[in-house]
């Protein structure tokens, strides 16, 4: 069983969800508006993914940052703190089967993935 973690009124969240429903993928879902992220989730998914991938700098919560606050969140310990009060800066989906992870959704990588 797969989890993708996420948010339910992201767009990129709703083209993941439709995939894996077109694909017949059971999944469980993880709402960080509801449930949050635990610091051992979001610290597996920094060792994992590097914090490059995890920090969503596309985003709009990161983007209304100040230039001073982007500054302070670009050390790695600073941007875990950040991303535990303000998951909607994480990178979504991130889709994970207890093993293996990816983040963001592009269909011809999610696939790949899935089918390995």
């Amino acid at each position: 069983m797969i989890t993708i973690y996420g948010i339910p009124a992201c767009n990129t969240m709703k083209k993941a969800f439709d995939f894996l429903a077109k694909k017949d993928i059971q999944y469980t879902f993880h709402n960080y508006k509801k449930e949050g992220i635990s610091a051992v989730t979001l610290q597996n998914f920094i060792d994992k993914l590097g914090i490059e991938k995890v920090l969503n700098k596309q985003g709009s919560t990161y983007r209304q940052l100040s230039d001073q606050e982007k500054d302070t969140i670009s050390e790695k310990s600073a941007a875990f703190s950040f991303l535990l009060v303000k998951n909607s800066a994480i990178k979504r989906p991130i889709i994970t089967d207890g093993n293996r992870i990816i983040a963001g959704f592009n269909p011809e990588d999610l696939d790949k993935w899935l089918n390995d």
